[in-house]
């Protein structure tokens, strides 16, 4: 090929491949043409990060899908559709009885929360079902992944091992070793050398989970992409991210606590906001099966401020200790801190005690805490709140066998819940002899043994039944 042919073929590939600087948020995704110190989509400061765009003006790289053809939904066959179960109870229900062929699930969490190690013994338990799965580590050398694999007792014959970052190399080894399973540890360190952007920035992450995506419906195979979390609690990347995979799971816990709880977040084949509760101990995660028997071992006696609620998270219902500390305060402006609960949640119950039970806490610092690391977010847990508030300002505790639930309106009233019955049962099962909930939810409920139901229509007639009050 003489010298003019060349040129000319330069020529016709720049003009397919024409590169484009722009600045993308690395919070959000949000791309401008130009820096700004203010992403104004999610408005975080210094988030904005030049990166290269290589677009083709042919129309782009294409996903190739696979060969289905249109056809009437009722003539499609899901016979060969199933879950496989990791038998690891709490993992499958948080992802609604098992995992799904061609799923993606995105599990995010604080480094060093446990993640690898959950995948691990996660897909050491798959590989012993479904045939081979490979665990894909950008993060650590295969000596570093064997020494856990061993603690673990996770060295299964299917269990297959590889160490790289390159997404072209694993899809390729993908290709040769066609594993039923395959986890990403983690989606931050892969890259694509056709992005010149750095592994983990928005252009990296994003392209290489729809990559992984492509892979996993064009060929059935299930996919894990563990992801770190920022300072504000979310998967690192864009939010786009959590839309293009199929299952979003959360692995949260306490550092000086060995308690890890998983939560799913979105799920498109199962119910979301369900939860599965681990121990870490020198072996790995351990199921717990009684949940509300843990959070409550270590409640103590006789102690004001402490009061039992029943949330229910997900279908499951959860008994869980909330404590509150009211004292006066000494440095002027009085403080309003919460830990498991939203301050702001907190801060209307505060002014409805003030206006409709007449208890004086413009003076007073309030810290509420819920006992175990959990976060509740249900309005179910209004009226334990309000108890505990009151029991620590009057220095009265609340009998050890007494249980509150109900939502607590700006009117005082005290509002119905869902779904009383798995509550009341819950409650019964540990022990307790007395629940305190809203006569709304009284209506049509049966006798419960060993149980004393008190149905009440206002905050301070809650309170007096609670005997806090009087």
């Amino acid at each position: 090929m003489d010298r003019s042919s060349v040129q000319q073929q330069i020529t016709i590939m720049a003009k397919m491949v024409k590169t484009k600087r722009q600045y993308v948020c690395q919070e959000c995704g949000s791309a401008s043409p130009k820096w700004q110190g203010k992403c104004p989509d999610c408005g975080h400061w210094n988030t904005f990060a030049e990166e290269k765009v290589a677009q083709n003006r042919n129309g782009g790289q294409t996903l190739t899908g696979s060969a289905d053809q249109v056809s009437r939904i009722t003539e499609i066959d899901i016979s060969d559709d199933h879950r496989f179960a990791t038998h690891i109870a709490e993992f499958d229900l948080v992802l609604g009885g098992g995992v799904v062929q061609g799923s993606v699930v995105l599990i995010g969490g604080d480094p060093g929360i446990g993640k690898s190690t959950l995948m691990l013994q996660v897909i050491d338990r798959l590989g012993s079902v479904v045939g081979p799965v490979l665990y894909v580590s950008g993060e650590e050398s295969s000596k570093q992944v064997r020494i856990r694999a061993d603690r673990l007792d996770a060295v299964g014959e299917n269990l297959y091992l590889l160490c790289e970052t390159n997404l072209e190399e694993i899809l390729h080894h993908i290709e040769q070793l066609k594993p039923k399973v395959v986890v990403l540890d983690s989606i931050q360190t892969i890259y694509l050398p056709s992005i010149e952007s750095a592994p983990g920035s928005i252009s990296q992450v994003r392209e290489c989970a729809a990559r992984v995506t492509q892979l996993a419906k064009t060929k059935n195979v299930s996919a894990f992409l563990v992801g770190h979390v920022t300072k504000d609690g979310a998967i690192a990347g864009p939010r786009a991210l959590e839309h293009i995979v199929d299952t979003v799971l959360y692995f949260e816990g306490e550092r000086h606590q060995t308690y890890r709880i998983l939560r799913a977040v979105k799920n498109r084949f199962g119910s979301t906001n369900e939860i599965g509760i681990f121990e870490m101990q020198e072996k790995g995660l351990i199921e717990v099966k009684n949940p509300s028997e843990l959070f409550l071992a270590e409640r103590p006696a006789g102690v004001s401020g402490s009061v039992v609620v029943c949330s229910i998270e997900g279908t499951r219902p959860l008994l869980v200790e909330l404590q509150a500390l009211v004292t006066p305060a000494n440095y002027g402006m009085p403080q309003r801190v919460s830990t498991g609960i939203e301050v702001r949640r907190v801060a209307l119950l505060l002014a409805v005690l003030e206006k409709r039970s007449g208890m004086h806490l413009g003076t007073q610092d309030v810290f509420v805490n819920v006992a175990g690391g959990i976060h509740l977010d249900e309005p179910a847990v209004d009226l334990g709140v309000a108890a505990a508030i009151v029991s620590s300002l009057r220095d009265v505790a609340v009998n050890q066998k007494d249980v509150a639930i109900g939502e607590v309106g700006l009117g005082g009233e005290i509002r119905g819940v869902g779904q009383i019955e798995k509550r009341l049962g819950e409650a019964q099962k540990l022990g307790f002899s007395r629940c305190v909930i809203s006569n709304r939810n009284m209506k049509g409920l049966g006798q419960i043994d060993g149980m004393e139901v008190i149905g009440v229509n206002g905050i301070y007639e809650a309170l007096e039944a609670l005997e806090v009050v009087g």
